[in-house]
């Protein structure tokens, strides 16, 4: 990052090849269009050309993942397609349990739970689950390796879903 703030296309072409496919995974998972996903795409890597300042230290795929996933909300609340409360029916995970559970709760209580996790098990949850993204794309965009990646959204589903039950009862 330190040479795209430079202004060295070579290390922002490097930036593109390495996580283009990521952003674009996540913006066609949230938004279901392809030409919009291209777009999305085109729009945060032009984002990040002109401000990269707007990265701020810390792991580079986990941030670019959070801005492609914020720019689809952005879209996804300008076209009206679904009500920010709501989440996709397919929510993406090996496992069907915890489909099944995330996806009848109510959205502002999965929220609130969420906001209650440590970053690190928040963060790939949401990429997960809410983004679409695989446990080996989310291993190898955040350089985390796999087996932490599994064990740290095994540990945040289950403190999300005690969370869950006692804000239910």
């Amino acid at each position: 990052m330190a040479r795209v703030r430079d202004r060295d296309p070579a290390a922002f072409e490097s930036l593109y090849d390495g996580f283009h496919r990521l952003v674009y995974a996540i913006a066609q998972r949230m938004l279901g269009d392809p030409m919009a996903a291209e777009d999305l795409t085109q729009a945060v890597f032009l984002k990040l050309w002109a401000n990269p300042g707007s990265f701020h230290g810390g792991n580079f795929g986990a941030w670019i993942a959070r801005v492609a996933r914020n720019r689809a909300l952005d879209v996804i609340r300008a076209r009206g397609a679904r009500p920010e409360g709501e989440f996709p029916e397919d929510l993406g995970s090996d496992d069907d349990l915890d489909d099944t559970v995330l996806a009848k709760l109510d959205g502002e209580r999965v929220r609130a739970a969420l906001a209650e996790l440590p970053e690190e098990q928040r963060q790939l949850i949401e990429l997960g689950f809410f983004a679409g993204v695989t446990h080996e794309e989310i291993a190898r965009s955040t350089g985390t390796p796999l087996g932490t990646v599994k064990t740290r959204i095994r540990s945040g589903l289950r403190k999300l879903r005690e969370a869950l039950k006692t804000s239910a009862a």
